[in-house]
């Protein structure tokens, strides 16, 4: 069913014979239901013939230059075929000559001057499987997807210019147009779109899918139609480090906004100019949003970092947790890159035992996505034969969101150590037994020396929950201490130049160091413990 009535003809007329395609003919009469956008752009234009048609079978073609030309219907059928695409130097489109003569049978459909061809050849089958087949050839795994587009700016400033047109020759009428009545381009162009990709693809589009094809589309013909808006508004175009050009969509909407109608037509033609040339596809990409593993690791040596220690540019120790542990990630789920994070960090020196320190990776464009949960778990027995430095349980996929409840814990929740202490004078067992009744001793600490360069300096108050003494001789004594995250512990022992109070040292009245240093709980509850 042809969807325009007769009080949408004369508007229906003055956009055809200025140049406007069937489908923007359709957006300017407020046509907001899908079908008629669908059908094929040949079936499009032989039905807006018909609606225009004339009672003695002419069509009225009111171009401005040169003077207004009558020509038969018939002659007009036979110069459009409406399925060949546009060159791109504008030879063979269908154009009204001086003797009023039609191009040949064989022409293109004359490029649309609102939508620069976007409504015309680039929501047709033909466009639609080549997007398909860079889809098909990415590698990427994905069981629905995201369609995304990007218009040239100038597409804005055609479209505004064809509004003043249409609601000039309303207001004849005493009608209006808003701007709110047009059917956006991108949303006739979904409509359209979206479900030839669906049938092509077998796969639904849907807006919160990772997997994002995207489009960008540039006109450099019209490229300078935005131009004259920086002159009148020039406080709407601001550099920007991330922009390559001034003239965004958004900057140029928002001139728009701020331009009169009277300035508008003085600097740009209404209706705008026939462009010789379709758009063209300026990218073409796919893309897949991050997805997460998280999971606990421990570590066994004392002398592996956490992450790459890499110090002026020279590698300190050949690897560390992260790599250990990424390195197969980025493999097996075919991603680009990867960010680490973890519920705090130990030093180099420093083991990490029990139940291991939670830990989440996100991993950048990943091709591959869909695990069943034994392919996980042989994924983790992979890491785990790999290295006998660190050890990998609860590997599991999770979303970004839950990425929150690590780092929610690294404050709130309670870590528990094991430190092998020496001290300067000699011991007895007596003498450290105290230690045992101490229940929730304040410390203030200094930010640490050792740290300085990369933490901001403070004083913070952490709790010393608890702890429990183990005498090995004279100048050595075991220490178990439950802490509250974010204690540093071998500052606690030696009291860091007097930056930690109190600590062990002061409290023995002694001078004391931490040998070895171990990390026997990480209490926060997350991932999800996973049966083995």
């Amino acid at each position: 069913m042809f969807p325009l009535t007769e009080e949408n003809k004369h508007v229906a007329q003055l956009l055809f014979n200025t140049g406007t395609c069937p489908r923007c003919i359709f957006r300017f009469c407020g046509v907001d239901f899908h079908a008629p956008y669908k059908l094929s752009y040949e079936e499009l234009l032989n039905e807006l013939q018909k609606f225009l048609k004339t009672e003695k079978g002419e069509l009225i073609l009111e171009v401005p230059n040169p003077p207004p030309k009558k020509i038969r219907l018939h002659e007009l059928e036979d110069g459009i075929d409406g399925t060949d695409n546009q060159s791109q130097n504008g030879e063979g489109r269908v154009s009204v000559i001086e003797d009023g003569s039609i191009a040949s049978k064989n022409s293109s459909p004359n490029v649309c001057n609102v939508c620069l061809g976007i409504l015309q050849e680039f929501c047709e089958k033909e466009f639609i499987k080549k997007v398909c087949q860079k889809v098909e050839a990415s590698g990427f795994e994905f069981t629905n997807l995201v369609f995304s587009v990007s218009f040239p700016p100038q597409l804005s400033v055609r479209e505004h210019a064809a509004w003043l047109l249409v609601k000039q020759e309303m207001g004849k009428q005493s009608l209006s147009l808003g701007r709110n009545d047009i059917v956006q381009l991108k949303e006739a162009y979904k409509w359209i779109t979206h479900p030839l990709f669906s049938e092509e693809l077998g796969v639904p589009i849907d807006g919160k899918s990772l997997f994002e094809v995207s489009v960008v589309f540039a006109h450099p013909e019209t490229v300078e139609d935005c131009h004259f808006l920086r002159a009148i508004c020039p406080d709407c175009f601001k550099p920007a480090k991330n922009k390559q050009s001034v003239f965004t969509r958004m900057a140029v909407m928002k001139a728009l906004n701020k331009i009169n109608e009277e300035d508008f037509r003085k600097q740009f033609p209404c209706p705008p100019n026939s462009p010789k040339a379709v758009c063209s596809v300026l990218e073409m990409e796919c893309a897949h949003g991050a997805v997460f593993v998280a999971g606990r690791y421990n570590k066994y040596s004392r002398n592996l970092p956490q992450t790459p220690w890499i110090i002026d540019g020279e590698r300190k120790l050949e690897s560390s947790v992260e790599e250990l542990i990424s390195d197969h990630l980025l493999t097996v789920f075919k991603a680009e890159s990867f960010n680490f994070s973890s519920s705090g960090r130990e030093d180099v020196d420093v083991r990490t035992l029990g139940n291991g320190r939670p830990f989440a990776i996100e991993l950048v464009n990943p091709h591959r996505v869909h695990f069943t949960s034994q392919e996980i778990k042989e994924l983790q027995q992979k890491i785990n034969s790999s290295s006998n430095k660190i050890q990998v349980r609860d590997l599991q996929l999770v979303t970004r969101e839950a990425i929150g409840h690590m780092k929610e814990g690294e404050e709130e929740k309670t870590k528990t150590y094991s430190a092998l202490i020496w001290t300067n004078k000699a011991i007895r067992k007596e003498d450290i037994e105290f230690l045992n009744d101490m229940k929730d001793l304040k410390i203030d600490q200094k930010t640490p020396l050792r740290v300085l360069h990369r933490r901001p300096l403070a004083v913070r108050s952490r709790i010393i929950h608890s702890m429990e003494t183990c005498y090995v001789d004279e100048h050595h004594f075991r220490l178990q201490l439950k802490t509250q995250a974010g204690t540093y512990i071998k500052e606690f022992v030696h009291g860091d130049f007097g930056r930690t109070k109190p600590n062990i040292g002061s409290l023995m009245n002694v001078t004391a160091d931490i040998l070895e240093l171990d990390v026997e709980s990480v209490d926060v509850d997350w991932p999800p413990a996973l049966d083995d």
